[in-house]
């Protein structure tokens, strides 16, 4: 199981960012949630505040691009494996600099992903 910290989580259903943390978690994926209000997904918190996870494997992002440079430094002290860029959140910039970190960036669908097995 793939230790997943969501980036852009939102306790609103109809957010895709809360379908994928609801399907990691029925999945068994452990999942660790990080959004701009608090809240709680399958009866997970939603941090508002960065935190320093241990043995993170993916970041799976759900921000616009233009707000993803204040989360560089952080995803990179993460150390993830991979960091899943979800349609609408592609950054060549960023996925440059992961690339250059030993970070494998990934241009798909966390939910597309999980349900074909590729995740």
């Amino acid at each position: 199981m793939k230790r997943t910290l969501v980036i852009g989580a939102s306790a609103n259903p109809s957010r895709y960012s809360f379908l994928a943390a609801q399907k990691l978690n029925a999945m068994g994926h452990p999942v660790l949630l990080l959004g701009r209000r608090k809240g709680l997904i399958a009866d997970k918190e939603i941090y508002v505040e960065p935190i320093i996870f241990e043995d993170i494997d993916t970041v799976t992002l759900y921000i616009n691009p233009s707000i993803q440079p204040s989360y560089y430094d952080y995803i990179i002290s993460l150390n993830p494996k991979r960091v899943i860029f979800n349609p609408g959140t592609e950054n060549p910039e960023f996925e440059n600099i992961l690339v250059a970190k030993n970070i494998v960036p990934v241009e798909a669908c966390t939910l597309v992903m999980l349900s074909t097995g590729q995740y």
